[in-house]
């Protein structure tokens, strides 16, 4: 078989789809999404309204879907979430006030060089890819931040994400969170 023919055939996959969830998974999921976003967004609203600091950002609704839809994923581990969110966040905004004005070329540089990081540093956490894009697409309130980002918003809010899934993943009947801490 040429290197091609093998690479196509590579593309048609070949395993089957996963079953559905169960109906007690998909409300546990459910809830606890709903529960961390709306602390997240809560807390927003209550504290960080009328100043320039913020909670939300937008790579936390793909930690919610690792965190409340898939908790036993070695991607969803406090270690995991915790530290890609740290990392990218930190590379993010190093590669923004290195290359401000080549948004193209800091996107990729930040997004590429985070899943080097998290990848180095055992933490590989696929939304930390889009909080490190955040860090570099972001509004000037994003970027007037500066490596406060790392803190508020990045590490405040994937701790009450956090704190939720503890709390949501360990109440469910067969949930046990999380497997492993460091």
């Amino acid at each position: 078989m040429t290197f091609f023919a093998h690479y196509r055939a590579k593309m048609r996959g070949g395993g089957t789809c996963p079953p559905c969830a169960s109906t007690v998974e998909i409300f546990w999921s459910w809830l606890g999404s709903f529960l961390g976003i709306l602390l997240v967004a809560g807390l927003e609203q209550l504290f960080f309204t009328g100043t320039d600091l913020f909670l939300m950002i937008g790579s936390f609704g793909a930690s919610a879907v690792l965190l409340y839809a898939a908790p036993t994923s070695p991607l969803a581990q406090p270690r995991n979430l915790l530290g890609g969110h740290l990392v990218s966040a930190f590379i993010g905004v190093v590669f923004f006030q290195m290359v401000p004005q080549q948004a193209w070329l800091a996107s990729s540089l930040a997004v590429s060089l985070s899943i080097v990081g998290m990848h180095l540093t055992r933490t590989l956490h696929p939304p930390g890819g889009a909080t490190a894009l955040i860090a570099v697409i972001g509004s000037k309130q994003v970027h007037d931040l500066g490596f406060l980002y790392l803190l508020i918003p990045v590490f405040v809010g994937a701790c009450l994400l956090l704190v939720v899934a503890l709390f949501v993943n360990n109440l469910a009947p067969g949930r046990r969170y999380p497997l492993w801490w460091f």
